[in-house]
C-alpha cells in the first residue's frame, strides 16, 4: 500500500497529492484568531466536509467546483480507514488564486467596528444610521489576501484585486477579477435564501477559486461551513446587538473573555461547539449528521 504525506498542512486542512487529483482531509483541529487551538473537537471535520458537500453539490448551476467524490473507496486505500473516513474529500487539481472572496450581508464583526469609526467597510460607503447585525441593502463584496499561517490577511479593494490578478495573470487580472466578485454574490445571494428558508441567516462568508488546466474559474476549498461563515439562528434575531451564533463567535468569545487561556478550551466549551455545527449541518441539509 502506497503512504501518503500531506503536501501542504493549513490551520484545519491537510492536503495530499494523489497523482491526478488530491484528497483535502478536514482535521478536527480549530483555528480562531489566526491560531490553531490545543484542543481537538470531535467530529468537527466531518461536519464540515459534508457541509461543503451539500452546498458543492447544490450551487453547480452557478459556478463548477473543484469536487470529485467523499466516498473513500474512491480514494487510494492508503485513505479508506477510520480517521479520513466522512473527513476526507477528494477534487481536481487547481492554481489557487491569491484572493479570499469575502460576502457580507449583515454588518458585523470588524464591519461593524469600521462602520461605527467611519461609516465604512473595507472602504465601502455604507447608509448611516444602521445598527449592529444589520441586513445591508445589498450584500457587498470585500475581498482580501490570503494570508500564511500566523500571518493576518489584508483586507483590499476591488481594484487591488484586478491588479494582483494581473500581476500574476497578464491580460486577465480584470476578467478574473470581475468574475470572483459576481460569483461570490451569486453564491451568498441563493445560499443565504436557502438558508432563511430554513431558519439560519448566514450574515458572512467567503469563497476560494482556482483555475483549471484549460483557465476556467473553479470553485474550490471549502465552502458555507460554520469555519468560513458566520451562520445565526433566525429565530430571536434582532439588531442592535450582537447575535448568538452557529459558527466559531462562540469560541472567539469565549477567547476574548479568557485572554490567559492559552488558546486551551475548556471541555465543555468543545462539547457546545460541536453541537451547534451539528445543529447548522441539520438544519441546513434536512439530514441527521451520522
Amino acid at each position: 500500500m502506497t503512504e501518503f504525506k500531506p503536501v501542504k498542512e493549513g490551520k484545519v486542512r491537510e492536503i495530499y497529492d494523489i497523482g491526478d487529483s488530491l484528497v483535502m482531509t478536514a482535521t478536527d483541529r480549530i483555528s480562531a484568531f489566526d491560531v490553531i487551538l490545543k484542543n481537538r473537537v470531535t467530529d468537527k471535520g466531518a461536519i464540515l466536509t459534508q457541509m461543503s458537500k451539500f452546498w458543492f453539490d447544490f450551487t453547480r448551476d452557478i459556478v463548477p467546483n473543484h469536487m470529485i467524490s467523499v466516498d473513500v473507496r474512491d480514494m487510494p486505500e492508503f485513505f479508506q480507514k477510520d480517521e479520513f473516513d466522512g473527513n476526507s474529500m477528494k477534487c481536481k487539481k487547481l492554481q489557487m488564486l491569491p484572493v479570499e472572496c469575502i460576502v457580507r450581508g449583515y454588518i458585523t464583526g470588524s464591519g461593524w467596528a469600521s462602520y461605527v469609526k467611519d461609516g465604512t467597510v473595507c472602504g465601502i460607503r455604507l447608509p448611516k444610521g444602521l445598527q449592529e447585525s444589520e441586513k445591508l441593502p445589498e450584500p457587498i463584496y470585500t475581498p482580501s489576501t490570503k494570508a500564511e499561517i500566523g500571518d493576518h490577511d489584508e483586507n483590499v479593494s476591488y481594484e487591488k484585486t484586478a491588479e494582483l490578478l494581473e500581476e500574476q495573470f497578464p491580460g486577465k487580472g480584470e476578467e478574473y477579477a470581475s468574475k470572483l466578485r459576481d460569483y461570490t454574490l451569486a453564491l451568498y445571494k441563493k445560499c443565504a435564501a436557502y438558508a432563511l428558508e430554513r431558519g439560519i441567516i448566514i450574515a458572512d462568508t467567503k469563497f476560494e477559486f482556482g483555475l483549471d488546466d484549460e483557465g476556467n474559474l473553479i470553485l474550490g476549498d471549502e465552502m458555507l461551513t460554520p469555519d468560513s461563515s458566520r451562520f445565526w439562528p433566525l429565530a430571536g434575531y434582532q439588531p442592535g446587538r450582537s447575535q448568538p451564533s452557529y459558527d466559531k463567535q462562540f469560541v472567539r468569545d469565549w477567547l476574548k473573555e479568557n485572554p490567559d487561556s492559552d488558546y486551551l478550551l475548556p471541555e465543555d466549551v468543545i462539547g457546545k461547539t460541536v453541537d451547534k455545527y451539528k445543529e447548522a449541518f441539520e438544519l441546513l441539509t434536512g439530514k441527521k449528521f451520522a
